[in-house]
Formats: C-alpha cells, structure tokens, sequence
C-alpha cells in the first residue's frame, strides 16, 4: 500500500479523503488545507490526521494528491517532486502551459508518476463503447451545468469544457489545426457559456459547447465515424452503438435497411456493450497506484494534462 497525502480540503477534496481511506491500495497518511479552520473541522468530522504545514504532509508520504486550487497546483507539485514524491493533480493541470511542462521536466528528471484527473476518462459509459470509437470524422459535446458560484473564478472552457476538449484529444490521433471560438459572460466576469470548433489535419472537426448558465445538466457526447454512429451519456451513464454493414441478399422481416441514391443497401444494427458501473473517481486514484508500483505509463499523463490545457488555452484567446 503506498501512503497517500491529500492538499486541499474543500468540495473535491473532502471526496478524495474519504475514497483513499477506503481504498486497500493506499493509506492515507493525512492531508493539508490552507484554511486552518476548516482543515480542524474536516479532521474533527472525519478523523482525518491534519498537518500544519505542507512540507510536513510530503515527507510523510509517497504520493501527494493535489486537490487545491489551480493557481497553486504548480508550487504543490514542485514542491512534492523535488522531494521525490509521485503526483496525482487535479484538473487544469496548472494556470499555465509554460507551469505545465515544466512540472513534466522535472517529474522526467526525478524518475516520477504523474497522473492528471481528468475523471471523465474513467466514466463507465465512456469504457464501455471506447474501444468502438476509431477515427472518428465528426464530434460534437455538450457540457450544460446549473449555475453554481463555485468555480465561476475561471473561464468555463477550464472548468468544464476540459472535460471534452481531453476526451476529443485521447480519441483524434491527429494534431489540432485550427481552434475557432465564441464565449459570452452573462453573469460572472468570465465566460458563463462557450463553443469552439476544432479541426484537425486528418480532416476530424468536433464542435463543443459548455455552459455553466443552464437550467438542466447534460454531459453528452456524439461520434461519427464510416458506417458508426457512438452516443454516450456521461451524466446518465448510458450508451448506444449504432452500426452499418452491407445488407443481407434476404433482409429479414425487421431489419432496417438503408439504400443511398447509387442503390448500395446497408443494414443498421444497435451493438450496445454492457456497462459496468463503477467510482470514477476511486478508479483513476487506484489505476494511478497500479502505474506506480508497476512502473506503468498513467492512463492520464502530465503530457494529456498539458495538452488539454493548451487547447483550452487556444480557445479562450480565440474569444
């Protein structure tokens, strides 16, 4: 079991605390908050073991979580990596790119697992059709929350449409080409909704949309590929598989067939994969414990986090 240390004690925090307590592939050690008051509190409540000071939790431990806010995740994972502790870092992986790849340099150099939380990687709905998804042409996401003042202190593109702009970039095996974007501030200084289109030089485009104003949630996906059409339903867990194939000479009674103008007959056919449920989050924790004690390449490397930054970055300089 390796010992674990949590920096940040707030919304997500407090739920990463109680998922390595839980979890039989660490121990957790304690953790860190700023807020003196409400790190006493978080460990009166649960039990926790609070240590006053930074330094004091990293040396104590193997691996730090790092769930405080972006503007520090760069000096927290300096500081844990020069000590020779591996990393998990919450998403965006730092304020900035140029704070990004420097963390990689130095991980590189220490020898050092570093995972980033993008959680929507582990979505059982996503596991479950991901492995269909294979060159896909055309993708569209829709990320809609209900306003929440929390996290309205950064553009809504690194609060939520990260999610989609690190999922379109783990599937598209191409570079992006060109980034245009529109995003409108309706209520807070930042922009509360936002689209960008992204087009790749394998000729794939995805279009996004996040929404932080909405009056429903929605975390939704659509891929389109030759002869497949993919849904899936991060929010409600589902999924659908829509396929093509040439059709039978006999088609049965109930099969859909499709004739296109030059008279080729296609069969369309649901191939719907089970969905096994799970945490998300205990998921990505527990695989990036597997990489560590394996030696392993993290499902989500410093290098994806960097990435879905950049694009992210590109959008917002494109309002």
């Amino acid at each position: 079991m390796l010992n674990a240390g949590v920096l940040g004690a707030g919304h997500l925090g407090k739920i990463h605390l109680r998922l390595l307590n839980q979890s039989n592939k660490y121990n957790l050690v304690g953790f860190y908050d700023a807020d003196a008051d409400n790190a006493k509190k978080v460990a009166e409540e649960f039990g926790y073991t609070y240590f006053d000071s930074i330094d004091a939790l990293i040396d104590a431990v193997d691996m730090v979580d790092i769930v405080t806010p972006t503007l520090s995740h760069y000096e927290c994972a300096k500081k844990a990596i020069e000590k020779g502790k591996h990393i998990f870092i919450e998403k965006p992986i730092t304020n900035t790119v140029e704070e990004a790849e420097n963390i990689r340099k130095l991980l590189a150099e220490h020898n050092l697992r570093g995972q980033v939380g993008h959680v929507e990687r582990f979505n059982p709905a996503f596991l479950a059709v991901k492995d269909d998804i294979n060159t896909p042409m055309f993708i569209e996401t829709h990320r809609l929350a209900e306003f929440n003042p929390r996290g309205t202190d950064v553009p809504v593109v690194l609060d939520l449409m990260i999610h989609d702009i690190d999922i379109v970039l783990s599937l598209v095996k191409s570079k992006v080409k060109h980034v245009s974007a529109s995003g409108v501030s309706v209520i807070s200084d930042t922009p509360d909704i936002a689209n960008a289109r992204l087009e790749f030089e394998n000729g794939c485009v995805a279009n996004l949309t996040a929404s932080r104003i909405s009056l429903k949630n929605m975390r939704k996906a659509r891929f389109f590929q030759k002869d497949a059409y993919i849904s899936v339903d991060f929010l409600e867990k589902k999924c659908e598989v829509v396929k093509m194939k040439d059709a039978p000479e006999t088609p049965g009674d109930f099969d859909m067939i499709l004739q296109n103008a030059e008279g080729v007959k296609k069969q369309i056919y649901f191939d719907n994969p089970d969905i096994t449920q799970n945490n998300a989050i205990l998921d990505e924790l527990e695989t990036f414990a597997d990489a560590i004690n394996n030696n392993t390449t993290p499902i989500v490397t410093l290098h994806d986090g960097t990435e879905a930054l950049r694009v992210a970055n590109q959008i917002i300089d494109n309002f």
